[in-house]
Order: C-alpha cells, then sequence, then structure tokens
C-alpha cells in the first residue's frame, strides 16, 4: 500500500506555481479526459498557442480572468509508490494567510523561485513560513530555467542564494533542483536539457521523501470533543450506563488498559475500551477519530486532553511563541482574544509584543505592533489553562489560532515555545533567527 504525502506549492508572484501543480498533474497522467478538454478549450480562448496548465488549479473565476492565484487548492493525485494531497497556495502577498494555512499540515514544501529574479521578499517570507511550521522538507524548484537557456552557472547562483538564506533561517533539510514547469524538464522526468544536473526529477524527490516520524514513538494525546451520554430512552437498556470521550487522536497509539492522565484536572485512570462506528479497536492511533471508555467515572468536557501519563504537559495560562499575523487590523499589546488550542477556546490578552522578523536581514526587530504578514513573537495570557507543548515536539499540541472575540474571524496562526527567551520587558537583542524563532 502506498504511504501519503502532503505537499504545498508557493513562491512569489508569477513564478510559475498553478504551471507547475498543473505539469505534475497532467505529466503523471492524474488528469481526466474532460479536464483536460476544458482547460484546452480555455486555452484556446484565451488566444495562447499551448495548453495553459495553470487551468487545473485556478479554478476560481477571478483567478482565470486575472491570471493568479487566490484561494489554496486542493488536489489529490498518486503513483503507485505513493499517494498524494497537493494545496496549490497564492504567491500574492496580500494571501500569504492562504500560504499559512496550505503549509500548516504540509510533510513537503516546495517553493519556487524564479531563476532570473532569484529571491525575493516574498520568497523569503514563504521560506520563514515552512521553517516557523516546521515543515519536515522543502524542496526549491528554481523555475523557468529554459527562459535562461538551461544556464547552468545562473542555477549555481540562484542555488547559492537560497542555501545561504535557508542555513539562516535553520531550514534543517532543503533540496534545489533546476526545472522548467511549462515545458516539463525535470517535473516527472530527468531533462536531457540539463546534463549538469545529476538529481531527481521533483516527482522522484517527492516518492522518496521519507514517511512521517512512526506513530509509536509519539506520545499519546487526544483532545476531547464530546462527551457521548446516550439518551436512556432511546437506546437498548445494556447501553443506558454508556459514557464515552469522542475525538481525533493527535499523536500516538492507545490500547485498552493503557494508564491515562485527564488534564488540566489530573485525575489518572486506565483505558477500558476503544469504540469506532465498525465496532470496537484493540489499538487506535494517530490521525483515527475514536470514542475512549475509561475505567473510572470522570467529569470530562469538550476541551480537556486524555494523555499517556509519562511525559504529559504541564497545563498553562502563559502562551509564549511566533506568530503569523493574518489581520489587516494590527496587532496591539493589551488587545483581548479568543485563544484556540486543539478543542479548547478560552478568553486571552496580549501581554507583550517582542517584535518581528525582519525578512531583508532575517533577524528580530523590535517592533510594538504586528501588521498583516508579520511573522512576531507574542506573550499572551490566558483566563484558562490550555495543554500546550513546543511546537518542535509536536505539530498538533503545539499550534494554536487567535480569533476575534467579537467577529469571530482569524487573527493568527501561532506555534508554541517551550522555553522563555526573553525576560519581561527585555528588548530584542537576538543576534540572529536561530535564536529568536521557533
Amino acid at each position: 500500500m502506498s504511504t501519503l504525502l502532503r505537499l504545498a506549492t508557493a513562491g512569489s508572484v508569477d513564478d510559475g506555481k498553478s504551471t507547475l501543480v498543473g505539469r505534475l498533474l497532467y505529466d503523471s497522467k492524474s488528469v481526466l479526459a474532460d479536464q483536460l478538454e476544458s482547460v484546452e478549450r480555455v486555452s484556446r480562448d484565451k488566444g495562447l498557442g499551448h495548453v495553459d496548465l495553470a487551468l487545473l488549479t485556478d479554478g476560481l473565476r477571478a483567478e482565470r480572468e486575472q491570471g493568479i492565484t487566490i484561494d489554496v487548492a486542493y488536489r489529490y493525485f498518486a503513483t503507485p509508490q505513493r499517494t498524494f494531497i497537493l494545496a496549490d497556495c497564492p504567491g500574492h502577498v496580500q494571501y500569504t494567510r492562504n500560504t499559512v494555512t496550505g503549509s500548516s499540515t504540509a510533510d513537503v514544501l516546495v517553493l519556487l523561485v524564479d531563476v532570473r529574479k532569484g529571491m525575493l521578499e516574498q520568497t523569503r517570507r514563504h521560506l520563514s513560513v515552512g521553517q516557523l511550521l516546521r515543515v519536515p522538507t522543502v524542496i526549491v524548484a528554481v523555475n523557468k530555467i529554459d527562459l535562461v537557456d538551461y544556464d547552468e552557472a545562473r542555477y549555481r547562483e540562484v542555488a547559492a542564494e537560497i542555501d545561504h538564506v535557508a542555513a539562516e533561517l535553520g531550514v534543517p533539510n532543503l533540496v534545489t533542483l533546476p526545472v522548467s514547469a511549462l515545458n516539463g524538464d525535470n517535473i516527472v522526468d530527468r531533462s536531457e536539457k540539463t546534463p549538469w544536473y545529476g538529481g531527481p526529477s521533483l516527482l522522484e524527490l517527492l516518492e522518496a521523501v521519507p514517511p512521517e516520524t512512526e506513530v509509536d514513538d509519539q506520545p499519546f494525546r487526544f483532545p476531547v470533543q464530546l462527551t457521548i451520554r446516550p439518551q436512556e430512552a432511546a437506546v437498548d437498556p445494556q447501553y443506558r450506563e454508556y459514557r464515552g470521550y469522542a475525538g481525533q487522536i493527535a499523536s500516538g497509539v492507545v490500547r485498552p488498559g493503557d494508564e491515562v492522565v485527564v488534564l488540566p484536572s489530573g485525575r489518572r485512570t486506565r483505558v477500558a475500551g476503544i469504540d469506532t462506528a465498525d465496532g470496537p479497536l484493540d489499538e487506535a492511533f494517530a490521525p483515527q477519530s475514536v470514542t475512549l471508555r475509561l475505567d473510572d467515572d470522570i467529569d470530562i468536557s469538550r476541551g480537556e486532553l486524555i494523555a499517556s501519563v509519562a511525559g504529559a504537559p504541564t497545563p498553562t495560562q502563559d502562551l509564549d511563541g511566533m506568530v503569523a499575523w493574518l489581520s489587516e487590523r494590527p496587532l496591539r499589546v493589551g488587545q483581548k482574544v479568543l485563544v484556540k488550542h486543539t478543542t479548547r477556546t478560552v478568553q486571552g490578552i496580549v501581554r507583550d509584543i517582542y517584535g518581528k522578523l525582519d525578512l531583508d536581514t532575517l533577524a528580530p526587530a523590535a517592533s510594538e505592533t504586528l501588521e498583516l504578514n508579520d511573522l512576531g513573537r507574542v506573550r499572551l495570557r490566558l483566563a484558562a489553562p490550555v495543554m500546550a507543548e513546543d511546537y518542535t515536539t509536536s505539530r498538533r499540541t503545539g499550534s494554536f489560532l487567535l480569533i476575534d472575540p467579537q467577529t469571530g474571524g482569524n487573527l493568527a496562526a501561532g506555534m508554541v515555545r517551550g522555553e522563555q527567551a526573553f525576560a519581561d520587558g527585555a528588548a530584542v537583542e537576538a543576534d540572529s533567527v536561530l535564536n529568536w524563532s521557533i
């Protein structure tokens, strides 16, 4: 059975993201005949001399008319080796929030760079987002190599610049390769036009990415979504005393008999059974959705966490972390927000803004506010505890959302830092982003 890989594409405007995705789908024979006919027809109507494969992903009318990607487009395809879920993210700076959304669950970030332009501010921003979100693998496709006559020297120059920025940001696993999304060079098959490049094609790289950490190596975390108590008059008498806790396993494995702790109360008990719509299970693992029964009758509600006793997180009312600010209204100290962590939503207030990331110098800069698309460090004080862990430990229990309490709109995506890097009121003094970010 093939393994599943989630990937996201990003890059600056007109770097060719949608064309690359379309080429990947087309050359891997993942496009239906009626889809291809529609794209060919629209391409003819636009007066193009070639099939515009970007139209396979730019599905919104506004996207097709303007020639840009606005929303995240999800596509599904498979090869004999692997199944893929692909998120084609917008490149325009005003849609950076969509890139954060698409990259938040990705195993691989495919970042496109126009070989003629090299690194741009938006490219740096997307690399920063990938690093902050701890995307395990970053592949930089240096696109439009055909427009510089497949010049090796120009590719090496751009690749060196990318490697330098990635090293400053602390991106742990980065690979570059030359491609032409329009012509298909090094997308699915290796191109004869780049004999100086001896590496794999993009699809070969994606098929070779190692699977994520085995679930057995991760601690068990189960955010409770719902307490299930069937109505006594409507169920079989044997289920009248039934009490179960439904949710999706965030990490790890659970089996009947395992000792667990319920947080934030700290009550310990054991798992009595694991139920699903198809019947009971002998074990369950992330990301399965199940209902747990416990040995003891404990008052548990939505937002509480059932976790393995060993290494269980400590409930806290203080959060320190990096945020990608997604709202047009600036963030300021003293602002009241709602903090959504797993299934738990609590009130909070912004205690400190330590600063933001300067995308030109890749160093932290002092700032009293965060504007749209800024990446910054904040500290929050919560009205009730959450069971947060360092984002480097767990992307699920280490992430949070900031929500506008009046409109319900998302304000920011946040990543928890387990250790405080600055004392209260201290100025930003770190000399590199490696000492400051996640």
